[in-house]
């Protein structure tokens, strides 16, 4: 008899955060990859046209699928009220929190469910979403304290401000999560750039003009550090533009130095990532750095507030400084050729304790351990 691992796949077939679609659809692969002997994995999907070809084209290998009736808006508000129809018990892994959590028995029917939360943002500034977004995520965690099996979270640091948050005693798990699969410097880079208009040489930053991403302290400090190479902020949705340019000019910045690219795909990406010269990373809240992650991965230098995620993350294979001295340490990273490649070789090295198949390696663990 085949042990099914039941996995929700609604980021894979109704996106609405880029990084958790790519975050779902990798750990599925790489879940069928690593299925033990006697194992396999089932998705489960909302009402989506042409649900089985999306998934199978994005997560091969899946032993069947499980379609559920409603659309993911409508499966997420009756999820959160508690109310799964046809969804079925077994084991049960979501790598978000939008989960089937109800009462359900592990110890005589071997049904258990675990989410997955890669940041607080609910918790920690609300304010930067709309009051029913908040609610649903502060619902859903409700509900995964009275019937998770476990929740999965990517850093200590997030691990140690959720149990503040919520009585969750031991079921906390920490998994980090990794760049794509196959991330890698594309052989047309160049031209991606060109296609882009990235200028070769520039500073990244990631995040938009929300206060937690702090973009203004990113420009502050390059604007203090004496540098005068171009900037490219990723992430920041087009309509931002006018209101990053403010901040930019605010903190310094020339007129026309500061550019957006919004959310690129993989290969774009990683073609910017490897045409800098380094990138900043100012935030210091518990959210997953999957920027960061990116870089470490194709060994891009790294300048990154000292936080607690980012200390873990990072650990040495980047520059960390505390927030008034972020200035001082890109002024040290951009000081020479030799102070750049140092850091790129550092970062390389640490990149590759990120993997996905280490992950679901983990998981797979975490429900034979359940």
């Amino acid at each position: 008899m085949t042990a099914l691992l039941r996995v929700v796949l609604d980021q894979v077939v109704a996106p609405v955060d880029p990084n958790l679609a790519i975050a779902s659809r990798e750990l599925g692969r790489a879940l069928v990859r690593m299925a033990p002997a006697g194992c396999a994995v089932e998705g489960i999907v909302p009402a989506v046209a042409d649900a089985a070809g999306t998934v199978e084209g994005a997560v091969p290998g899946l032993e069947s699928l499980a379609r559920m009736s409603l659309a993911r808006r409508e499966l997420a508000a009756a999820w959160q009220l508690g109310v799964t129809p046809g969804v079925g018990g077994g084991m049960i892994h979501s790598p978000t929190v939008l989960a089937p959590l109800v009462k359900h028995d592990r110890l005589h029917d071997h049904d258990q469910t675990v989410v997955t939360l890669w940041d607080l943002a609910a918790w920690e500034h609300p304010d930067e979403m709309s009051k029913m977004t908040a609610a649903w995520h502060r619902g859903m965690l409700k509900r995964a304290v009275k019937h998770a099996d476990a929740i999965v979270v990517p850093t200590h640091a997030l691990a140690e401000r959720l149990a503040e948050i919520a009585p969750l005693g031991d079921r906390i798990r920490v998994i980090p999560g990794a760049a794509p699969g196959g991330f890698a410097v594309p052989t047309d880079e160049v031209g991606r750039r060109r296609a882009l208009e990235v200028p070769d040489g520039c500073l990244l930053v990631s995040g938009g003009t929300a206060p937690s991403a702090r973009l203004d302290a990113a420009f502050a400090a390059i604007a203090q550090a004496g540098s005068d190479l171009p900037v490219v902020v990723l992430d920041a949705p087009d309509s931002q533009a006018a209101a990053v340019a403010d901040l930019a000019a605010a903190a310094g910045l020339q007129p026309g130095r500061v550019s957006i690219r919004g959310s690129l795909d993989s290969a774009d990406r990683a073609a910017v990532l490897a045409g800098a010269v380094l990138l900043v990373a100012p935030r210091a809240d518990t959210a997953y750095p999957w920027r960061v992650i990116d870089a470490l991965t194709l060994g891009v230098p790294i300048v990154a507030v000292d936080s607690a995620v980012h200390r873990e993350v990072v650990v040495d294979g980047g520059r960390l400084a505390e927030p008034g001295e972020l200035s001082v340490a890109l002024g040290d990273a951009l000081g020479s050729t030799d102070a750049v490649e140092r850091l790129a070789v550092l970062s390389g090295d640490r990149g590759r304790a990120f993997s996905w198949i280490g992950a679901a390696e983990r998981v797979w663990q975490l429900h034979a351990d359940l």
